[in-house]
């Protein structure tokens, strides 16, 4: 039995998504996959596109075997505690032979070294980071920067680290092997080429095209235009998904309650917020008080050191109430359980095997977690549901029951 993994947000699942999770079945002759997927809040700062259980529901009908959900307090973190909190949970089951996820380049080798740098950080290289970050860059831009300088002294540069280090996907994937070295897991890393357009790209005329320009068709009640950028499994399930709940969700949707926070918070407790840093807490609130709209804030905000997706990131842990100290706490602990959120008969099986094999808790029924009696279980799981309902309340349906949706909804299962 050998088993491949994948750290997602399908927001929503695309043919990319299929390219890359076939490809990769391919590459490693794996018979199972496990996908460890963002749930009611995403890695850029905002509220998925559908809820979690749909998104799982997408991913099994499309051919993953078992979906778990990566914690909310590390999914709406930046790309280093993202990987960290997927990875520690892949690694947690004791039955993972691979790890595969995306890239622009598309091959390993220059993604290790940049890896094992980071990871090690010499002095030489710690200087010059420090350097490039005196003189007001962004932390990417500055740690490019070093890097290229670093490297061209250390070693034949056959690589244009400068290039690597401007792609999204290839940042994601260098954060994956961090982890996976600093920790020396022994999971083995593969990177497929990413194909079709690039995640920010908005044009909808390719078949693989991105997922932020599916969700901005979607937006637009544009249904019809990205039916041939789904499969069809993925376009049904979007359509169920719509006639029960009649709204895609955005943040533009937490527009009322960002403004009241920002207008009614402290500077002392924006800056107990990860991410934040002394000055931009005076932005948040002068613009918050600017201007009615969070759009308007956040595109004021933004500058080349305070990208849009941390802009959007402490926003939502705003939102959430998770601070620094809690998350740092938290994390000592962590990983404390294993969410399901989908599966097929295949994904039983290993659900079975991991039982075996983990020391970990597994929930099926959200209120399994009762029983287990772990405060630092309790407080994360917490966040899911706190995230959840939150989730729901966005959408700005008349509907009833829309709260305690992790109490009410079972993982999806197709047998």
């Amino acid at each position: 039995m050998k088993v491949v993994s994948f750290i997602v947000e399908y927001n929503p699942f695309h043919y990319g998504h299929l390219y890359h999770l076939n490809k990769s079945k391919e590459i490693t002759g794996c018979d199972y996959s496990v996908a460890v997927m963002s749930g009611s809040f995403v890695q850029r700062g905002e509220p998925s596109l559908i809820d979690k259980w749909s998104k799982a529901k997408m991913a099994v009908e499309n051919g993953v075997d078992l979906v778990i959900e990566m914690p909310t307090i590390y999914s709406i973190q930046s790309a280093e505690l993202f990987a960290l909190g997927g990875i520690k949970l892949l690694n947690s089951l004791n039955i993972i032979d691979y790890i595969s996820f995306g890239s622009e380049i598309g091959y390993i080798e220059p993604l290790k070294i940049l890896a094992e740098l980071f990871v090690e950080e010499p002095n030489e290289y710690k200087s010059l980071l420090k350097k490039h970050l005196d003189n007001g860059l962004s932390f990417s831009i500055a740690r490019s920067n070093a890097t290229v300088e670093y490297l061209s002294k250390r070693r034949n540069v056959k690589y244009d680290f400068k290039n690597i280090l401007e792609s999204s996907n290839n940042i994601l994937a260098i954060e994956y092997l961090k982890i996976l070295y600093k920790y020396n897991f022994d999971i083995i890393p593969i990177t497929i080429n990413r194909v079709g357009q690039g995640y920010k790209e908005e044009d909808i005329s390719n078949t693989i095209a991105s997922a932020t320009a599916i969700r901005k068709e979607l937006f637009n009640n544009n249904l019809d235009i990205v039916k041939n950028n789904l499969p069809p499994k993925s376009y049904n399930i979007l359509l169920d998904y719509l006639h029960r709940y009649q709204y895609f969700n955005k943040l533009d949707n937490y527009s009322k309650i960002l403004m009241y926070l920002l207008r009614t918070v402290d500077k002392e407790t924006l800056l107990q917020i990860l991410d934040m840093e002394n000055g931009l807490e005076n932005r948040l609130i002068k613009y918050g008080l600017k201007y009615n709209s969070i759009t308007q804030v956040i595109d004021e905000t933004t500058t080349k050191r305070y990208p849009k997706s941390r802009i959007q990131r402490i926003l939502i842990q705003l939102l959430l109430n998770l601070d620094k100290k809690t998350f740092i706490r938290l994390n000592n602990s962590y990983p404390n359980y294993i969410r399901v959120l989908g599966m097929n008969e295949k994904g039983m099986f290993l659900l079975r095997k991991i039982k075996s094999n983990s020391k970990l808790p597994i929930i099926n029924r959200f209120s399994d977690y009762y029983k287990y009696k772990n405060p630092y279980l309790d407080e994360i799981i917490q966040y899911d549901k706190i995230a959840t309902d939150l989730f729901f309340l966005g959408l700005g349906t008349n509907q009833i029951n829309l709260g305690n949706k992790d109490f009410t909804t079972s993982p999806y299962i197709n047998k």
